[in-house]
């Protein structure tokens, strides 16, 4: 018997991002109709701004070439009616999902510096924390392999809900 949901991760870190669960129970083993069901996800949402650091590293802020090709890239896009460009990020709200592909230019997630000034992209820290890893997770890999890995990673903590309801099932 197979049991699927879509989580978004938004109820448990500041980021939008949905994923399928999928809990399969042998019909051998459990019946036609095992008594599971995926649990609902908690109530609540974390804002963007508890996981920023108040002073990032500079190297972090785009050039001015980087910040003027992403704005060319959108403004051609948004005239052939496509929704193609960046994303400066509400710190009041959540990310949008964060991709492995963020190590390229960070465009999809961009933190505002203030008007006239060059957004920045997240760190690697910063991308753990809305991956929801802990500060004391050491990221020991470049900049670049951290992006990649923490933009392919699974959200710990949906993982482990589902996992303690499987446990607790069985």
């Amino acid at each position: 018997k197979v049991f699927h949901r879509i989580y978004d991760a938004s109820s448990w870190v500041p980021q939008h991002r949905e994923r399928i669960f999928i809990v399969a129970l042998d019909k051998d083993v459990f019946g036609d109709s095992p008594c599971f069901s995926l649990p609902d996800p908690p109530q609540g949402k974390s804002c963007l701004l508890s996981i920023l650091d108040p002073s990032p590293d500079p190297k972090y802020v785009l050039s001015d070439h980087l910040w003027s090709y992403l704005q060319q890239y959108a403004q051609r896009h948004k005239e052939k009616g496509n929704g193609f460009g960046y994303g400066i990020a509400d710190p009041n709200g959540i990310a949008r999902t964060l991709s492995a592909r963020y190590h390229k230019d960070g465009s999809e997630i961009l933190i505002s510096r203030g008007k006239g000034n060059n957004p920045r992209r997240l760190t690697p820290r910063e991308c753990a924390r809305l991956m929801g890893y802990p500060d004391q997770l050491p990221i020991v890999v470049s900049d670049t392999q951290a992006y990649r890995q923490f933009g392919n990673s699974l959200i710990p903590a949906i993982a482990s809900h589902v996992g303690h309801a499987v446990v607790n099932f069985m």
